[in-house]
């Protein structure tokens, strides 16, 4: 439950040692880096650094190629490469180089094959016809058009049976076209052809069909064997190219993603005269080691300040939990991460989750396997939910034998009860509601309360004295709702500890204070404006934030009633359905086993699903509303994926 401590550090040096500086920061991968305008209150003098990245282009050019190759470059670690940048990128082009012409020839043969395979299909359609391409091509005075006609224009044709010299021999035919032939004069070719082109006649190629059309055929499949061949070599070159370069490949891609990135740097670099300005962000524990680097330099001079003395310019945040609240750090990150002067609330939310999600979703066998599914979720398919299913999957079955429930038995668990000595299961849902909902209602106090705990805690820490004191969910606040209730419970069990100095002290006040929290936030804070500019509308505004806040207190406190609501849901659904698995069948017949088995499966998934989002929004809307602010941002310091 803690935020790493960062810094903030400013680099100053000469501007001819700017790409030395960027290179060490880079490589340390700790480095954050900030627009220095906000650090500085005179920036007079002050350029952007508006050089072009020399190796975005080459980067994506290569990046591209190796795509159409097919060729995945990994990141590997290349601290040992000792090449210029300009040998870098040679190399680099060299491949690309390479690599295109390799592409290129594949996509000609590619073009070939296609084109073979199309005059193939095409030549089908004629054979039988009894011509000799070579023939027709040779003829002076007439034309003969080979092609398709699709088959609503050949409806149409009878529109011109008058004319003589429009006359289509069909070959065959297919869904869509009929394939043949017209023959045509020469001398009247120009008109005819405009009327099969008004029909949709797509011609045919075939001044490089000889023969017959069986002979063109074989003439065919023999240059398509051939360019296969081919195809086949130059796929091995290409092959041969990426396994003896793979290594080469992936070094001097990961060398060129790291100088792109790292040359990505330079533009949060400021110049002034002849030097240049540097400010980033970099962990506490790494930031002596990358000082001592950069200072090697022998005209840069490095600064550290801390970052609570950096809250004016929003320090990054860098989480840090044990391994069992790490996973819950997804849920923090979605509603939005802690300032840096803000408690984490991670730990908070992965107890309270479990918890809560394990009393709503109460039962050993689905438990089980939910917890399963999670796992699988996280190892096959990387999904962050599947590593919060697991501790929530185990709740489930720790609260499965609080109410005796294995996969909607109820009964199932009882011979385990009376070995230990119990008569029976602790808590038996469907017979004990009014307890449930009574216990959910008090896990809905407590949790308020320590939201209000924590509240005091964090307004304490970001030193706002007046929101820790006046606000709803400050100190005022505490003892007007554990005065409430803990008044408000005596009364109910008879002790009658309400009276009216009772009541003035810890009730009356707090509410007055709370009512006049805004001024008094800021007299506390020592801030100069205290005072409202119209008392009366402030006085009517604050009646009813007054008012919405106290409604607060019982809507918080009540949608916690869902918790007993949801454990008697699950209960519910699976009686459902064993209600319906004997009417279709006696307990063990193979009706009765399918239809509990879908029921598990059915409630599992849906029931999974409802817990999870009523959870979060208690976490959400109930909890973080009352002491969370979430306005920070990530710690997303330069370095590649490989190195994280």
């Amino acid at each position: 439950m803690a935020v790493s401590p960062i810094k903030s550090i400013g680099i100053i040096g000469l501007k001819s040692e700017l790409e030395k500086v960027i290179d060490i920061c880079g490589s340390s991968g700790v480095f954050q880096p900030d627009d220095p305008l906000n650090f500085y209150s005179d920036t007079r003098g002050f350029t952007a650094v508006t050089d072009r990245n020399p190796y975005t282009e080459p980067l994506s050019d290569f990046t591209e190629t190796l795509g159409v190759a097919g060729i995945t470059p990994r990141l590997v670690d290349v601290s040992d490469m000792t090449d210029s940048s300009e040998q870098i990128l040679d190399r680099v082009r060299s491949m690309d180089s390479e690599l295109t012409r390799l592409i290129a020839d594949k996509a000609e043969l590619d073009q070939k094959i296609d084109q073979c395979k199309r005059s193939i299909e095409e030549t089908s359609h004629f054979l039988g016809i009894g011509m000799d391409f070579d023939k027709i091509l040779d003829c002076k005075f007439v034309k003969a058009n080979f092609g398709r006609l699709p088959r609503e224009s050949y409806a149409k044709l009878d529109k011109y049976k008058d004319n003589p010299y429009v006359s289509f021999f069909t070959c065959t035919m297919d869904e869509t076209h009929y394939w043949g032939v017209y023959v045509t004069p020469i001398d009247k070719s120009e008109k005819i052809d405009r009327i099969f082109s008004g029909l949709y006649f797509e011609r045919c190629d075939i001044k490089d069909y000889h023969g017959t059309p069986e002979h063109t055929i074989e003439i065919l499949n023999n240059n398509l064997s051939v360019l296969k061949e081919d195809y086949d070599v130059a796929q091995s070159k290409m092959e041969s190219y990426s396994k003896y370069n793979k290594n080469d490949i992936d070094r001097y891609f990961s060398k060129l993603s790291e100088l792109e990135l790292y040359s990505g740097i330079k533009k949060n670099a400021m110049i002034y005269n002849k030097s240049f300005i540097l400010v980033g962000w970099v962990p506490s524990s790494s930031a002596d080691r990358l000082v001592k680097k950069l200072e090697k330099i022998e005209s840069v001079e490095c600064s550290l300040t801390d970052g609570k003395e950096e809250l004016r310019h929003s320090p990054p945040v860098k989480l840090k939990n044990n391994f069992f609240s790490r996973p819950y750090e997804f849920f923090v990150d979605m509603y939005g991460l802690p300032c840096y002067n803000e408690p984490d609330p991670t730990l908070f939310v992965s107890v309270t989750f479990t918890v809560l999600f394990g009393i709503m979703f109460g039962d050993v066998g689905q438990g089980i396997i939910l917890a399963i599914a999670g796992w699988l979720m996280w190892k096959l398919k990387k999904m962050d939910i599947g590593k919060i299913l697991i501790p929530c999957g185990v709740s489930a079955t720790a609260f499965g034998f609080v109410y005796g429930s294995v996969f909607g038995f109820e009964e199932a668990l009882d011979p385990l009860y009376h070995i230990v000595g119990m008569s029976g299961k602790p808590i038996s849902v469907l017979d004990n509601a009014t307890m449930l909902v009574l216990i959910a209602a008090g896990i809905g106090v407590f949790l308020v309360f320590f939201a209000m705990i924590l509240n005091v805690i964090s307004s304490f820490k970001r030193r706002d004295y007046g929101r820790a004191i006046f606000d709803p969910s400050g100190i005022c606040g505490i003892v007007f709702y554990v005065s409430l209730v803990c008044g408000l419970l005596c009364t109910l069990f008879g002790i009658q500890i309400m009276n009216i100095f009772y009541i003035l002290a810890l009730i009356v006040l707090p509410v007055i204070l709370m009512y006049l929290g805004e001024p008094l936030s800021k007299l506390v804070n020592h801030e100069k404006n205290w005072k409202p500019e119209k008392w009366g509308e402030f006085l009517v505004q604050s009646f009813f934030e007054l008012f919405e806040t106290m409604l607060s207190y019982v809507t918080n406190t009540m949608s916690y009633l869902r918790i007993g609501t949801f454990v008697l849901v699950h209960a519910g659904m699976m009686l459902v359905f064993f209600t319906l698995a004997q009417l279709v069948g006696s307990p063990g017949s193979i009706p009765y086993i399918i239809l509990i088995v879908f029921g598990n499966a059915f409630v599992i998934v849906l029931e999974a699903t409802l817990v999870t989002i009523q959870v979060l929004r208690l976490e959400y809307y109930e909890l973080f509303s009352r002491f969370y602010v979430g306005d920070g941002r990530a710690f997303k310091p330069v370095r590649l994926s490989a190195k994280r």
